[in-house]
């Protein structure tokens, strides 16, 4: 069809029925696994890079295209593991899977790629994408349990124009099929889970190993009692319910995380509710805005998801500035948290988006 496609292959079923569809479609297609992070002290659990490659491959060899594994390391760890770690120091709330799309996928793999004589890459992001010579339409995948579409929301326009999603028209059931049904040796590998190529680990294990404890004082929100003692700052987020360490000593009310004070290192908590100091937001502050079309350049109506797994809610979109906006949440918002990412769309589409620099909380925590 005259586009040549390095596919990214996790060793994953997504990714492997994606290389499979395009190869249905008649492109010309070669697989590629990037290598990202190795667990070589074996200090965080499990960190299966091995099998991903070896899976890879093996679904490469079913589908007669070439193969080869693409060294990012030292790239992955000066834009996503630096990123992370300055950002849990400093006291806000990361997201690695979005920005490796950004700086990983589409960024350094992309322009290997190109380098490398290939027009486009392809991933197993569960997304739907309209490629013309304007601007590209992307759109939330078919099965609304796995679209993907929020953690592609910062990236860039012309990184928009070399992708293809192949397997956002597919729900999770139906691709698994279409895995069978041609011997994918791995058809019935399980979803991975854990931070963006580096394996199933778990958050606050990998914080343990590369960022020191920081002990401070537990405080009650609403007047700041205090109610224990934490051992850092970055091992929790806005909103977590679990692991804080202090019991409520109520029965049927938990404590949530509200707020963090850096200069007394304290954790805030208050007792889950509508009413908690902080945990709720009316309106926010985004920055380092991105837009797949026209950005944003008047007070507008919007749709938002504030995270990952939320649904689609109503905002107004105000430009304050180059990457700058207000948004106004139609109704209050629970737990958003510094340095997280939201996505802003048209229904379906996605437009774009920004991260977190400012929380307006529709019940403010009174300093002390």
């Amino acid at each position: 069809m005259g586009e040549k496609i390095l596919v990214a292959m996790s060793g994953g079923v997504d990714s492997s029925v994606a290389a499979l569809r395009l190869q249905q479609q008649g492109y010309e297609i070669e697989g590629a696994y990037m290598k990202n992070w190795i667990n070589e002290d074996e200090i965080l659990g499990e960190c299966p890079w091995q099998q991903d490659i070896e899976d890879a491959s093996a679904v490469s060899d079913k589908l007669g295209i070439p193969f080869r594994v693409v060294n990012l390391m030292e790239d992955y760890r000066s834009r996503i593991v630096n990123y992370l770690l300055a950002g849990y120091k400093s006291g806000t709330t990361p997201n690695p899977d979005v920005m490796c799309n950004r700086e990983i996928k589409f960024g350094v793999f992309l322009d290997y790629a190109v380098n490398h004589g290939f027009d486009t890459v392809a991933t197993g992001h569960y997304a739907r994408l309209k490629r013309s010579t304007d601007d590209p339409v992307l759109i939330e995948g078919i099965d609304k349990n796995k679209d993907q579409t929020y953690f592609l929301a910062m990236m860039r326009r012309e990184q928009v124009q070399r992708a293809h999603f192949p397997i956002g028209d597919l729900t999770k059931p139906e691709l698994r099929d279409a895995a069978r049904k041609v011997g994918l040796p791995n058809a019935e590998k399980k979803d991975s889970q854990g931070i963006c190529f580096i394996g199933n680990i778990k958050m606050q294990d990998f914080l343990k190993e590369y960022v020191l404890d920081d002990p401070g004082p537990i405080l009650k929100a609403e007047d700041h009692t205090i109610l224990g003692e934490h051992k850092g700052l970055h091992y929790f987020t806005i909103g977590q319910r679990k692991g804080i360490g202090v019991p409520s000593n109520c029965d049927h009310q938990n404590y949530v995380v509200v707020g963090k004070d850096p200069i007394r290192k304290a954790l805030l908590v208050a007792f889950e509710s509508p009413d908690a100091p902080g945990l709720y937001a009316k309106s926010c502050q985004i920055t380092d805005m991105s837009f797949f079309a026209d950005p944003i350049s008047q007070e507008t109506s919007i749709e938002v998801k504030t995270r990952y797994r939320d649904p689609r809610i109503p905002a107004i979109c105000k430009p304050t500035g180059k990457g700058f906006a207000e948004i106004n949440f139609e109704t209050p918002q629970r737990a958003l948290a510094l340095g997280q990412v939201m996505a802003i769309y048209d229904g379906e589409r996605l437009l774009g988006g920004g991260i977190y620099s400012r929380i307006d909380s529709a019940v403010a925590i009174e300093a002390r």
